[in-house]
């Protein structure tokens, strides 16, 4: 897809009758940007992904778009069968400091998830995990620049957006699969396909609203199987509109058979 140039490569592939064609993350075929490729002809098609999920219900399209679900398995019986990692999930409470509380009581409702989910105290509790799994290959995943630019300098790690070239990109995975950085700082770039197999901690410092495909995205980043359990936080704003949206975030991976442990941070 060229911006500007419509879909340059559509005409020829629809020329041909392909004998397979595999869709990769076939939950994101009814989006616009994806939708006009079940055009593509082919005597088989074969839909891959982890997450059915969609937000704006229109899972079932997917089956009209290419066809009927063939096959599925839990992704806690994948656990069991050491396919993936064992995984710990635990969201962390953090009250907001009271100057923010103020502001996100007077802050319209889109401006107050923004408030909620940049809290401040974020970064203190974010140090404390850190320092329980030392050693622990760890990725820190959010929504908002700002906030991940602020993490990425008080960690002295690397920051890896959309914006970072794909030499650079390149660069920084290989320097985390080689060990060489314990630390990656990222955004939603992160969500969709990249391999990291080291990775056995995540830290969600925010996210897209109550996006439970996120969610689960996020967590696949450190399932590869590495013979010791992987841990997931989600770091959420006491009592609000952030801790609303991850009760949906989660149902995904409920639904899967995964708990979340829930703990107050700062004595809280």
């Amino acid at each position: 897809y060229c911006r500007g140039d419509g879909f340059p490569h559509i005409r020829r592939l629809s020329q041909e009758n392909w004998g397979l064609v595999i869709y990769d993350e076939v939950h994101l075929l009814p989006a616009p940007l994806f939708r006009f490729t079940a055009a593509v002809q082919g005597t088989r098609r074969l839909g891959l992904t982890a997450t059915l999920v969609r937000e704006d219900g229109k899972e079932d399209d997917v089956f009209s778009l290419i066809g009927p679900k063939r096959y599925d398995m839990p992704w806690r019986e994948l656990e069991e069968r050491a396919w993936i990692a064992a995984a710990r999930l635990r969201e962390i409470r953090i009250p907001l400091p009271r100057a923010t509380l103020v502001k996100y009581a007077e802050a319209d409702r889109r401006s107050q998830y923004r408030i909620a989910a940049e809290n401040p105290l974020k970064l203190k509790v974010l140090r404390e995990i850190l320092d329980r799994h030392p050693g622990e290959p760890a990725l820190i995943i959010g929504q908002y620049l700002r906030q991940l630019k602020e993490i990425a300098s008080e960690l002295g790690a690397p920051l890896l957006t959309g914006q970072t070239p794909h030499p650079e990109r390149r660069r920084l995975y290989d320097r985390f699969r080689a060990g060489e950085l314990p630390i990656l700082v990222v955004s939603r770039v992160a969500n969709f396909a990249v391999d990291l197999p080291q990775a056995s901690l995540a830290v969600q410092v925010s996210g897209t609203y109550g996006s439970r495909q996120e969610e689960a995205q996020r967590l696949g980043r450190i399932l590869r199987p590495k013979g010791r359990p992987s841990y997931f936080y989600s770091l959420v704003s006491r009592d609000t509109l952030e801790q609303e949206f991850s009760w949906n975030r989660q149902r995904f991976l409920t639904e899967q058979g995964y708990e979340y442990e829930v703990e107050d941070a700062l004595g809280g």
